[in-house]
């Protein structure tokens, strides 16, 4: 028998279904060049098990393979890492490469960025960093692998710490290690790359931001450069000027415009404080679902800010969440601020006795909930150390799952509707960090996906998303620019019954383990408010609105009647404009402050006793009846119309 008929053969999957037969440690690449050649010099990269690897990465047998080519949605991460590299190796180029130390480099959802110690720069220096790296990618260097030993790799990166950590836990389970080299250029990384710096198409940085070793804030302070990578100029034009616009409608700036809410050094950070007029709309976001909840048969419920650490023992929280939580000391005990709501609902729940016939029990609570985020992380209302869940739990019978969750998907719906939100839907499978059997798990993944299926929804399945203790349906909604935001939950929990032992009495007259049930509509008020005050960009819909209605007198002959007209319109939140200003400049600060809608009062108003009536678009109508247009707001309201509409009927 020859050498080549003895050599083990394997089998790979690949998209369609079909099987591959190659030789055992055959490569992607040469995958790619057995289903035909032209495939084979096309391939950047691939994929082994949904996982990004590159093309010169072995394929093992049973393994699900998808050949990532310039056509592949994941192309742009690849050239994205790639122009990492350039980053990296243009600021070894302009500065002391011997002090400049390297730590990572990887691409993001929208671009790229690579943590650097020991380099002073500021966003002047980014214009020549970048213009280096142009100069890399012109040059068209060939990126090239080269697997080496540990000890080769030591030797390499002496000098590095960085690096040599990471090399230590590669250590642990490797023989051998990458760099990929460009140039006079090289890094140790698993890769994948584009074929050539000249495959890089059209880059820009775009800020400078500090950045701790491996997100840890005990470690190093590190500086972190963004930027991003497109395959075209058409395409990098397009995502500044989307980036130009989220800058534009930033919550931050807005929230401090609008007077809404402020973080504070002096209170802590992410800890948001809410002024006047921000909890005005969060109100009336709390009233929303509120009546929501009522209509569905939810009884609220109230819980603490901080329990015993016994109880998050029980709940697994402290097993599984324990880093995340803030945890604290008192005498003899061990107290921890509540990262969640669940496990004070059922030890609610836990405090009664129940007959089949009592469920579902239905609880809610605007709970305000605790997690340490790396302080680095922060950032105005998106990441906060204290947020508010709009929560929701339920524990029913197993036969009534398919009901509660379509009435809470209904519910859901209903509020993204509202806003006027595109939405999509996902199903969130067991994450690699849970609670539970197998069985268990099985049981309600299936429930929730029939669910899905019975109602012919479109949907996506995220392996490994679920929460720790139950998988779930995550919404995420569309903005008003395109950008997806996570929101709206649904998650099935058969583990935290079982550890909380709670049970109901069935018909038979034995005791039944009841399934749990965690929901939210919004998915947190902060979150929520965050998206809502950059989607509408601070210029709310009539309900939310801070003000709803501002009157303008135009001299101050007509105060008197402004004030008069005020007073019928006391249902809404109204203001005077009394300074002493011109109208023009009234109207322009009243539009300034994204108020809905304008009253002006002058000669001719008071003298018929009438109103004239001015929208956000500038539009104005004179000779209102007063009546009529208090009919029209208190319509507009009741039917949460998302624009002022008085002047389009």
């Amino acid at each position: 028998m020859s050498e080549s008929d003895s050599q083990e053969r394997i089998a790979v999957v690949l998209p369609d279904g079909s099987e591959l037969e190659v030789d055992a440690g055959a490569t992607v690449e040469d995958c790619a060049y057995e289903i035909g050649p032209g495939l084979g010099s096309d391939t950047a990269a691939g994929k082994l098990d949904g996982e990004l690897v590159a093309k010169e990465e072995p394929v093992y047998d049973g393994a699900e393979l998808e050949i990532v080519t310039d056509g592949s949605d994941e192309y742009l991460e690849v050239m994205r890492h790639s122009a990492a590299h350039c980053l990296a190796q243009a600021v070894e180029r302009l500065y002391d490469a011997e002090e400049v130390k390297l730590a990572i480099g990887p691409p993001t959802d929208e671009g790229f960025y690579y943590d650097f110690d020991n380099l002073d720069v500021d966003e002047e220096d980014l214009e020549e960093i970048e213009a280096e790296m142009e100069a890399i990618i012109e040059a068209d260097y060939e990126i090239e692998r080269e697997d080496v030993s540990i000890e080769e790799a030591e030797k390499r990166l002496e000098g590095e710490p960085y690096k040599l950590e990471l090399l230590a836990e590669f250590a642990d389970e490797n023989d051998e290690v990458s760099f990929y080299e460009q140039g006079e250029w090289e890094d140790l990384c698993a890769g994948p790359h584009v074929d050539s710096t000249g495959d890089i198409g059209a880059v820009e940085l775009l800020e400078i931001a500090g950045a701790y070793w491996r997100g840890d804030e005990d470690n190093e302070m590190q500086t972190r450069i963004y930027g991003t990578a497109f395959e075209d100029e058409s395409d990098l034009e397009d995502f500044l000027d989307r980036k130009r616009e989220a800058e534009k409608r930033d919550h931050r700036r807005i929230g401090n415009e609008m007077n809404l809410f402020s973080i504070q050094d002096v209170t802590g950070p992410g800890l948001p404080l809410y002024h006047p007029p921000g909890k005005t709309v969060l109100k009336e976001l709390e009233d929303f679902v509120e009546d929501l909840n009522e209509e569905a048969g939810y009884d609220y419920v109230e819980t603490p800010h901080v329990f015993k650490t016994d109880l998050w023992h029980r709940s697994g929280h402290y097993e599984n969440y324990a880093d995340d939580m803030f945890i604290f000391d008192v005498g003899d005990d061990e107290f921890g601020l509540k990262p969640m709501n669940c496990p004070g609902h059922a030890a609610i729940f836990q405090d009664q006795s129940w007959s089949y016939r009592d469920l579902p029990i239905r609880y809610a609570e605007n709970g305000k909930v605790y997690r340490k985020e790396q302080r680095g992380e922060l950032s105005g209302l998106s990441r906060v150390w204290a947020f508010t869940i709009d929560d929701g739990h339920l524990f029913i019978r197993p036969d009534q799952i398919k009901s509660e969750v379509e009435e809470i998907m209904d519910m859901i719906t209903d509020v993204l509707e509202t806003f006027d939100l595109d939405y999509e839907m996902a199903l969130a499978t067991r994450p690699e960090k849970s609670v539970g059997s197998d069985e268990i798990w099985e049981k309600a993944e299936s429930s929730l996906e029939s669910v899905l299926e019975e109602r012919d929804h479109d949907y996506e399945i995220e392996e490994g998303d679920g929460a720790f203790y139950g998988p779930k349906i995550d919404f995420a909604f569309e903005d008003a620019i395109g950008r997806s935001w996570d929101g709206p939950t649904v998650q099935l929990d058969f583990n935290m019954p079982e550890r909380f032992d709670l049970s109901y009495v069935g018909e038979d007259n034995e005791e039944h383990r009841p399934v749990m049930i965690h929901r939210a509509l919004y998915g947190s008020y902060e979150r929520f408010f965050m998206m809502l005050i950059e989607h509408y960009e601070g210029r709310f819909p009539l309900w939310l609105a801070p003000e709803q209605v501002r009157v303008l007198p135009i001299s101050d002959n007509n105060l008197e009647y402004a004030h008069e007209i005020a007073a019928e319109f006391d249902d809404f939140r109204v203001e005077v404009d009394d300074r002493d200003s011109t109208l023009e400049r009234k109207i322009r600060a009243a539009h300034d402050d994204r108020v809905p809608y304008q009253i002006i009062v002058g000669d001719n108003e008071e003298e018929a006793d009438n109103i004239s009536v001015r929208d956000r678009f500038e539009d104005q109508e004179y000779d209102v009846e007063i009546d009529a247009f208090k009919r029209h707001l208190e319509a507009e309201i009741d039917e949460q119309r998302t624009e002022p509409d008085f002047l389009q009927d």
